[in-house]
Order: structure tokens, then sequence, then C-alpha cells
């Protein structure tokens, strides 16, 4: 019988990363999950039922060290998929936001996705095949005002993910981008933007992180560059293009500015 496909997900404990985990189970693979949240164990645990081997780490991917951990626990095996999902958003005014949380999101949007992408890509060049997903995100497109450093880091991972995939397919490894608009996922309430229109948004205005992760998912099996799951999300792209950067700046505001922000401006 043949070896099953090993899968590595990221931000795997909720949202779009749990989603992209029970794709990969559902479709034979063998899984390392990774997130910073407890509910890692229960997300493994959920997995197991569809019959492959599924491992757990808790880690923080804002640390070289946390990085370093999920490195060594893949160990010598060989990557069939990788799915860089894992990375938190950040509310408010930059003015207003603190430095350590701002740092933080940095560190694990940018810097951490980038050394995991930078110690998987040159084995999978070697073995002459695999796949890689990055979720980046509409965001990347916009001028973030009061999401200035979640949209800056979703820029870069958007690009980042756009080069690579031309580096490496010539090596058998694609590097597929997926950029969701707003997704009913908890990264609004961790990042303080639960009752931002877009936060308190209701599906089917937010997509559902089942819907989303499936349509990464396929995309990365199928090698494709990228994919911005839903028509509304893709016409965003689309303006974003056209639009003058002030007109979107503002337009970013409307639907990212809470209430405290509000009181603060007042």
């Amino acid at each position: 019988m043949p070896d099953r496909p090993f899968a590595v997900v990221t931000g795997a404990s909720t949202g779009i990363g749990r989603e992209l985990a029970r794709c990969a189970a559902e479709d034979g693979c063998d899984l390392l999950i990774c997130a910073d949240e407890a509910e890692i164990d229960a997300a493994a645990h959920d997995l197991r039922r569809h019959g492959g081997q599924v491992e757990a780490l808790r880690a923080d991917l804002s640390t070289e060290e946390g990085v370093l951990a999920l490195w060594h626990q893949v160990g010598a095996r060989e990557i069939d998929y990788l799915m860089a999902n894992a990375g938190l958003t950040l509310g408010h005014a930059f003015a207003d936001q603190d430095w350590p949380d701002i740092r933080r999101l940095l560190r694990l949007n940018v810097l951490g996705t980038t050394l995991l992408l930078h110690r998987a890509l040159p084995r999978m060049r070697a073995q002459g095949r695999g796949r890689v997903l990055v979720t980046g995100s509409i965001a990347g497109f916009v001028p973030g005002s009061y999401q200035a450093v979640y949209n800056a880091s979703k820029a870069y991972l958007d690009m980042l993910s756009f080069a690579l995939n031309d580096e490496m397919k010539e090596h058998g490894v694609t590097v597929t981008c997926l950029m969701p608009g707003p997704v009913d996922t908890p990264i609004f309430e961790r990042g303080d933007m639960a009752d931002s229109a877009m936060g308190s948004a209701p599906v089917p205005i937010k997509d559902t992180p089942e819907h989303t992760a499936r349509a990464g998912y396929e995309a990365m099996k199928a090698g494709k560059a990228g994919m911005t799951p839903g028509l509304l999300n893709k016409l965003v792209v689309g303006f974003a293009g056209l639009l003058p950067e002030p007109l979107l700046a503002r337009m970013n505001r409307w639907v990212s500015e809470t209430e405290r922000d509000d009181d603060r401006a007042r």
C-alpha cells in the first residue's frame, strides 16, 4: 500500500486552518498541525476520525524558536502539502496600537511564514514535487486604514507567494496564494475588531471557513498561482486596481473602524 501524503498545516486550531486540515484529512493525508492555542489538541482528536495519523504541536510561530520547533517535528520527512495559514489581525488606528501587538503581528504574519517557507521550499525543490498554500488576503490590495499593519503584512504575503510560485514551478513545486475577503472566524475578536462593520457582518457577507478552505485546498492541489473565493471578493480586487489609493483607504476605514475608534475621534 503506498504511503499516505504528508501535509503540514499552521494556524490549524480554528477557522480556515482547521478546515484546511480537514480537507487534507478527508483527502487521505497524514497531518502535522500547529497553532499557539490549546484548541489544537481538540482539532487533532477530531481529525483522527478520518483514519490518518495526526500530530499536534503547540508552538508560537511568531518566534524563531517556534518555527524551528515545528521544523524539528517535520524531521526528515518529505512534504507533499504545506499550508502556511497562521496569522492574526490588529484593529484600530496605527497611532493607538501597542507596539508589542504590532511586533507580534509582523513576526507571525511576515517573519514566521517566511522562515517556514525558507525551510520547506529547498526540501520540496530537492523532492521535485510539492504543493504550498499561503493564506494571504484581498486586504493586500487595499491600503488598510484602521487595519494598516495587517493589510501591509498581507500585501507582503500575496506578492511573496506569486514570486515564489514563479521561482519554484520549474522544479515541480507550486505556491498558491489564498486571498479571501472577510471570513467568519475568531480573528476579529482576537484583533479587537468584533464591533467593526466587517467584524460584525453576517454570513454571506462574510464567507465561511469551510468554503474558503475548500476553495484554497482545491486551488493548491491544481497548482494555481492564486485563488480568491467569491464574486464580491474578486470585484474588490478588480476595483482595487482602478480606484485611487486615498479612496481605497477611506473605504477600508468604513468597514474597519470600531466604536472605540469613533469615541477617540470625537
